[in-house]
């Protein structure tokens, strides 16, 4: 793999934070556009992905030390911050997800936006960003899949020698598939949160099914610990989706690009 993309003396680029940033600039374009088009102001992009990136960042580092490194986090706090050989290690979407929600929804509600139109605009691109990001996992060779012997298999050789499926490739093939559905269904939509609400869906869909692939330390019974979440979500998801449903009682959304007919 290629942890490092670059290195000029002591000034390095790692492979996994530059597809972040790209991620970064490539939500602050694309919701920007949105968020325009919307008629809201066009620093609301940057302010809302910086902020639920870097929430979203502390929070990651926050469930991984209290799900596997408690002990250490304890006596050294500060462990959160630290940057190893290979750039950030250590940490878990879902506490980013939620680390970024939490961010997201205060800036919300301190500036009187609707929460469920801005989510809608952010779900697409939430989505993309996740398919670049885990091109940064599988060229810095973390998050790797299970030993296989399928054609599809390939050695990552800071992990051993054995051949394992490449995860990290079919979890950013599946998102690039959610932010493109996602993109289309957003001037589509039968009411405000519902991109939002199919963004938790198709992501509980694919991370439930990428998880049999996936290596995994932790088990509950015949499945990991990240499905055991992600039956979480999409339950608490599945139950939103029809509340926000009926909440809407019938009514059609119409973005204001698009004409009622």
């Amino acid at each position: 793999m290629h942890p490092v993309l670059i290195t000029i003396g002591s000034f390095t680029v790692y492979s996994w934070g530059a597809m972040l940033a790209v991620a970064v600039l490539a939500a602050i374009w694309g919701i920007g556009r949105l968020a325009r088009r919307e008629g809201y102001d066009d620093n609301l992009a940057m302010d809302l992905v910086i902020l639920s990136v870097l929430a979203g960042l502390i929070g990651a580092r926050l469930a991984y030390f209290i799900i596997y490194d408690w002990q250490n986090f304890i006596v050294n706090p500060l462990v959160l911050f630290k940057i190893g050989p290979n750039g950030i290690e250590g940490m878990i979407w879902y506490g980013a997800f939620i680390g970024g929600l939490i961010a997201f929804g205060i800036y919300v509600w301190k500036k009187r936006l609707s929460f469920w139109k801005i989510a809608d605009m952010f779900s697409p691109y939430l989505a993309l960003g996740y398919a670049l990001v885990r091109i940064g996992c599988f060229l810095r060779g973390c998050c790797y899949g299970n030993i296989t012997d399928s054609p599809l298999g390939m050695v990552f050789p800071y992990v051993d020698n054995l051949h394992r499926y490449p995860t990290q490739l079919f979890s950013s093939a599946l998102n690039l598939l959610l932010f493109a559905y996602l993109l289309w269904l957003y001037d589509r939509r039968r009411y405000t949160g519902q991109v939002f609400l199919s963004y938790l869906l198709g992501y509980g869909v694919y991370r439930f099914t990428i998880e049999f692939f996936r290596y995994s330390v932790y088990h509950v019974g015949p499945f990991t610990l990240g499905q055991i979440y992600t039956a979480g979500l999409l339950a608490v998801g599945a139950v939103l989706y029809y509340w926000r449903l009926k909440q809407c009682d019938g009514a059609v959304y119409v973005p204001r690009n698009r004409k009622r007919i």
